[in-house]
């Protein structure tokens, strides 16, 4: 039986992960014959860099039709760098009845504009939703004054019915002045939200679906989808579903720490990355031994133990005037805990050579103090302390990193 291109795309995404589970049965939902595959030699992310040529989508566009010069290298900020404070002011706002939002509520994005300006960032990435025509000029017109560029963020349609939803969601963006759409293909922690390989692999044959439906939408409206590296994807299986997608509009979000989790290695992560990234998340990261793994934690920038310098110079190399967004999330340590047997589920196979090597890049990388953590601390400081990391990082950025 022919299949159609979108079935060849979607049968193919179970291909990425093959080298994580031994002999595993793999049916397609589209009545092939189930196939009895052995286990696939991995391709490590230092040899995914080798391979950029024949793996970079064709028709991906020079970032130079994404911004103006006088934007591409001032650090933006992310929403979720000020998730406490967004999260004060929408209980403040539900405490007023359906009040105006007044006095600076950050859940307008006009407001959190306004406050990333006075910070001195160079523009922001936030999720902008559904919003009227005269309200979109304002946020244009006011993004343009103050020399700001804007990106946003966007759930994937989940299956058909959710098509206008996330086309409705393009064009605001789109009219708001947005090229870039920030996404991800899956809403949670692999290691935490899967107890088995089949379970990831159904999951992962929906999201590509909902990549299917969502690829038309961005190619009309001519705008770029971008997908982060967010704790799901290994780094071969991200370059894989590009390379089967072949479209230049959808590429990545490159978070230059959530590859940590899945024991990869960071700077490996982003040579391999490089080529295909629209955006980014930049942030710094900490780590520290913990009973079943290891501990992960966002920390200001210069505090960490990552290359930050060469993360962006290679950034830079591949986009010339590719934006760099801060993502400091105020929070306690992330778990990652990689000794035990069902953080492993849903990667079968993985060699244990990852394991050893994120062990020992934990064990050289010693925080120089505790990691950062908010339990305990009132609201109030809770709040502070989150402005204080942010103001911190982008300080940071403009004396050392030249953003």
């Amino acid at each position: 039986m022919a299949m159609s291109r979108r079935q060849w795309l979607a049968a193919g995404l179970s291909l990425p992960a093959l080298h994580l589970v031994p002999k595993l049965c793999l049916g397609t939902r589209f009545g092939e014959a189930l196939l009895r595959v052995e286990t696939a030699p991995e391709t490590p992310a230092r040899e995914l860099v080798t391979k950029v040529g024949e793996a970079e989508p064709r028709g991906v566009r020079s970032q130079a039709e994404l911004g103006d010069e006088k934007q591409k290298h001032h650090l933006g900020i992310v929403s979720y760098s000020f998730q406490l404070r967004l999260s004060a002011d929408r209980a403040r706002h539900r405490e007023h009845e359906r009040t105006e939002q007044a006095n600076g509520d950050l859940n307008d994005p006009l407001h959190f504009l306004e406050y990333c300006h006075r910070l001195g960032a160079g523009g922001i990435q936030l999720d902008l939703g559904v919003r009227d025509k005269s309200y979109v000029t304002k946020l244009r017109q006011q993004a343009e004054t103050n020399g700001m560029y804007l990106e946003n963020s966007i759930r994937l349609p989940r299956d058909k019915s959710d098509v206008d939803r996330f086309g409705s969601e393009v064009r605001t963006a789109k009219e708001a002045g947005a090229k870039v759409i920030r996404t991800v293909m899956m809403s949670g922690r692999r290691y935490e939200i899967f107890d088995s390989a089949d379970a990831f692999r159904r999951a992962a044959e929906r999201a590509f679906e909902s990549l299917l439906l969502a690829e038309p939408m961005v190619a009309r409206e001519d705008v770029l989808l971008a997908i982060e590296n967010h704790k799901d994807w290994r780094v071969d299986e991200l370059v894989d579903i590009l390379r089967r997608l072949k479209t230049g509009h959808v590429g990545v979000c490159v978070d230059f720490g959530n590859s940590i989790a899945l024991l990869e290695d960071p700077m490996e992560v982003v040579e391999a990355l490089a080529p295909f990234a629209f955006t980014t998340h930049v942030k710094d990261m900490a780590v520290c031994e913990y009973d079943r793994g290891f501990l992960l934690s966002e920390v200001p920038l210069g505090d960490g133990f990552l290359d930050l310098s060469r993360m962006i110079d290679t950034l830079k190399r591949h986009r010339a005037d590719i934006r760099f967004n801060l993502e400091m999330i105020t929070r306690d340590p992330l778990q990652v805990p990689c000794l035990d047997a069902k953080y492993w589920a849903s990667s079968e196979g993985l060699p244990g050579k990852y394991l050893a090597r994120t062990l020992s890049l934990v064990r050289r990388h010693k925080p120089r103090q505790p990691l950062p953590r908010i339990q305990g601390l009132s609201k109030e400081q809770q709040l502070e302390l989150e402005e204080k990391n942010v103001q911190k990082c982008l300080a940071y950025a403009k004396e050392q990193l030249k953003l």
